[in-house]
Formats: structure tokens, C-alpha cells, sequence
């Protein structure tokens, strides 16, 4: 099971160490991207199979990054089985924010019911590194008219990379931009105050951060860091009143650290209409795309619990009326054990009559389990549970019957339908199942309708496929 700890500056250099070579091309695939949005993100970090995987919280849900390999011997599938591995126990689907365009093809085909999504607000703006330390050509005539003004009024100004003894100085930049600002937008008031923060970390190898100054002052910085083959500009910032300050600065900041580099990502627009207009009139080569993953399992297509049939048994949804029938099943420990569940450790608020229903009925609402009453001439026997799917066409079945109904094959009646109807009308490929191995009577029940798999030294396991 992954263990995740706090992305924070303490183990930056853990991060570091993959997204020196990531190939994404993406901003968020970068140190100073996950320090500088860490309060609103909460990224935490696992590493598994060679590479680094960050789980995040978006909107109250947690998401993931894909997986960033070290080198050539690390396995994206062996991370992205791990991350599966990791929903499933938490009860969760897996949700993938920022996968890379040449990733996706790997990806989507794991998950038959995945929804994709690629927001044009968050794209990123990739340009040639050539472009912008040369702005050559007749589509960036406005860009050399603007520093050529600048250099004309301001002849002093001069590029210089920032240092950590420029600490006063970049504060006294900082409240300077402060008083100029005048975004309403509270994304934007955020940003500002995270730029701010992740400056204090200048002198950091891998933090490139340059600054035009004049007279001692700084009038522009601009900080970023190299991820594989791209630049990646986390802040660019300049005092409007000096006219040509910003072409100024993007081709100063690409001239001194991108000569190595064959891209420059400038991040995305966040839907900024002037910082629209002005990345794209730096004439971008290429859109970087995020696409958001969204997986779901098969029971998202399921409208209601549905009503099967066998020759004696009816399975359908639980109602109020079996209220007491079922709690009493769900509270009997001799059942519980043999069935590998302990209500106890997983009990969530105070244990009401409506409890264990309620629980039932929510875990449906919600798409994470199925539960069939099991009723013989309408009356409710037991339950057939359809539960831990995994988001790639597998879910496990469970089932129990009340004490005084054992010993006349209601349960693997009941079993072996619901089998059938997970897999053939529900659309599963895979069902499991498992059982102690001291429970002689459930071992025949799953044997009868489904094939060995495995054992270990608490457990039988089986499977049925399609």
C-alpha cells in the first residue's frame, strides 16, 4: 500500500530528482509549481515501481498526477496499478488531473467507463526557446519595437540573475507590485501571494530566477526551473509604468537560462483575457495539454438496484421492512467472522436501528457497493453484496444468510445469480471472491459457480471470468 508524505521544502530534493528529466512539458510536472500552490493543493508524494506519484486534493477530491519515471528501468504500470491499488482499499476511483497528451493512449484503455476532460483555461503556453531568445522573424516585429523602446528610455537597465543576498531587495519589488496590482479575482490574489513565498526559496540549485534592474532597483523578475528539455516559467512579473519592461524580460530570462533548452512553457492563463492577448502574441508552437482522467466503475450506469430471479429466491434492493431481519444478520459475530468483517472497525457515528440500511442504501447512492436482499417467498434471508470494484471492469461478491436458512443452497443460489448478473447485464470481466479457509460450506458455495485462483494462509481465493 502507497504511503504518502508532505510535499514541502524539507524533501524538495526527493521531488527534484524526477522532474529534472521529466519529458511532460507541463507546469504542474515541477518543483516549484507543487511548492508554490502546496496551501491550495495539499500535494502529497509516493514514490512506487521508480517513480514518483502525487496525490492531491482539487475541489475536496483527491486526485493524482501521473506517474513521472526516474530513468529508463522505472514502470509507469507498476506506479498507476499501485495508485488502483490504493482507491480501491480507500474506496475511491482513481482520478488523474494534468495526464500528458502522449500518455493518454496508456492510460484510457484500463478503464472502460473513464470520462475525459481537457480544459482549454488550463492549457499551457509552449514556445520554442529559439523564438523567444531571438523574437527573429516578422510575427515578433512588435515584440524587438517594444525592447528596443526600453533599451532607448531606460540604457542602464540590466539583466542580471538574482541571488540570495538579493533578499531586500526583491521584498521592496514585491510591495512595489502590490501597490499596482489590481485583480479582483481571488485566484489571482493568491498566486500573487504564493509567487511571493516560493521567491524566498532563490538560491536553490535548481530555482533559476533573473531580475532587470536599474539604478538598484528591480523593475521585472521572472523564476523558473528546467524540467527535461523545457523551461518552465513559474512567475513573471514587471512594474507596468516602464514601457517594453515584459518583451524585455521574457527574452532576457530565455536568453540566460533556456540556451540548453528546446522549450519554454509560460504556464496558463487561468482565463486572464490579458494574459491571453499577450501569450498569444508570443506565438506559441504548441498547446500544452492536461487531460483530467475520471474513472468510474460499471455501477455509475445503474439507475436502481434491479430485481433477479431464481427458482426459489427473489434478490432485489433492501428495504425498511427488513430493518430488524438485517440487522440482525449484520450484528452476528460468528457470521461476521467467518465472512472477514468486523462492523465494529468500521463503524461511523452511533449505531441505530437504520444503521446498517442506511449504510447499504448510501453505499448504493454513492456507486460504491450493490446490496441484494436475499428473500425466499418474501421474506429477506440474507444478502449478496457486489463491492470493491476496481475501476477496470473487476469487483469482488460477498454473501451471507441468516443462520436459520443455512444448509439448503439458498446462498449459493443467490451467489451464483448475482454472478451472472454482474457479469453478463452489469458488463463486469472479472468477479472475486474469498472465503477463511476453515469455511468448508463457502469454499463449496465458490467452487460451484467460480475457479480457483490463489490461496495464502488465511484465505481461498477465487474468480470467475468473461
Amino acid at each position: 500500500m502507497l504511503t504518502f508524505s508532505s510535499v514541502n521544502v524539507r524533501n524538495a530534493a526527493k521531488l527534484r530528482k524526477y522532474y529534472k528529466n521529466c519529458s511532460y512539458r507541463l507546469c504542474e510536472y515541477s518543483l516549484g509549481v507543487k511548492l508554490m500552490w502546496k496551501h491550495h493543493f495539499s500535494p502529497t508524494f509516493a514514490q512506487e515501481g521508480g517513480c514518483l506519484i502525487v496525490k492531491s486534493t482539487s475541489h475536496g477530491r483527491t486526485v493524482f498526477d501521473y506517474p513521472v519515471p526516474l530513468n529508463a528501468a522505472s514502470s509507469i504500470e507498476e506506479a498507476i496499478t499501485a495508485i488502483e491499488d490504493y482507491c480501491r482499499e480507500q474506496g475511491i476511483c482513481p482520478v488523474f488531473y494534468q495526464v500528458p497528451e502522449e500518455e493518454l493512449g496508456r492510460v484510457l484503455p484500463r478503464y472502460p467507463c473513464a470520462q475525459v476532460e481537457n480544459n482549454r483555461l488550463w492549457q499551457d503556453y509552449l514556445y520554442r526557446a529559439e523564438d523567444l531568445i531571438t523574437f527573429a522573424g516578422r510575427h515578433y516585429s512588435g515584440q524587438r519595437n517594444h525592447i528596443n523602446k526600453f533599451r532607448k528610455l531606460y540604457p542602464e537597465a540590466q539583466f542580471r540573475p538574482i541571488v540570495p543576498e538579493d533578499a531586500e531587495k526583491l521584498e521592496r519589488f514585491w510591495d512595489e507590485f502590490h501597490r499596482v496590482f489590481h485583480k479582483e479575482s481571488a485566484l489571482a490574489k493568491k498566486e500573487l501571494c504564493y509567487a511571493r513565498k516560493l521567491t524566498r526559496q532563490i538560491g536553490k540549485p535548481w530555482l533559476l530566477a533573473g531580475a532587470i534592474e536599474l539604478e538598484g532597483r528591480f523593475l521585472a523578475i521572472s523564476v523558473g526551473e528546467i524540467c527535461g528539455d523545457t523551461l518552465v516559467c513559474h512567475i513573471e512579473k514587471a512594474l507596468p509604468d516602464y514601457e517594453g519592461i515584459y518583451p524585455t524580460m521574457v527574452q532576457s530570462f530565455a536568453a540566460h537560462f533556456a540556451g540548453k533548452c528546446a522549450y519554454i512553457n509560460r504556464e496558463d492563463d487561468g482565463a486572464d483575457r490579458g494574459l491571453r492577448t499577450s501569450k498569444t502574441q508570443y506565438h506559441p508552437c504548441a498547446m500544452g495539454s492536461k487531460y483530467k482522467l475520471i474513472t468510474a466503475t460499471e455501477l455509475t450506469r445503474l439507475k436502481a438496484i434491479p430485481t433477479l430471479r431464481t427458482d426459489r429466491l427473489t434478490l432485489d434492493a433492501i428495504q425498511p421492512s427488513d430493518r430488524d431481519a438485517y440487522n440482525r444478520l449484520c450484528l452476528d459475530d460468528v457470521r461476521n467472522r467467518l465472512w472477514g468483517y468486523d462492523y465494529r472497525k468500521d463503524l461511523k457515528g452511533p449505531l441505530t436501528d437504520n444503521y446498517f440500511y442506511r449504510v447499504a442504501r448510501n453505499d448504493f447512492k454513492n456507486r460504491l457497493a450493490l446490496n441484494f436482499a436475499i428473500r425466499l417467498e418474501d421474506q429477506f434471508i440474507g444478502e449478496v453484496v457486489l463491492y470493491r470494484f476496481d475501476c477496470k471492469g473487476a469487483a469482488e461478491l460477498g454473501c451471507r444468510i441468516l443462520p436459520e436458512f443455512d444448509g439448503n443452497g439458498y446462498g449459493a443460489e443467490a451467489f451464483a445469480a448475482a454472478a451472472d448478473w454482474a457479469l453478463y447485464e452489469l458488463g463486469l470481466t472479472r468477479l472475486e471472491a474469498k472465503c477463511f479457509k476453515e469455511n468448508e460450506a463457502s469454499k463449496r458455495m465458490l467452487a460451484a459457480c467460480m475457479r480457483p485462483q490463489r490461496e495464502d494462509d488465511t484465505f481461498y481465493y477465487f474468480e470467475k471470468l468473461i
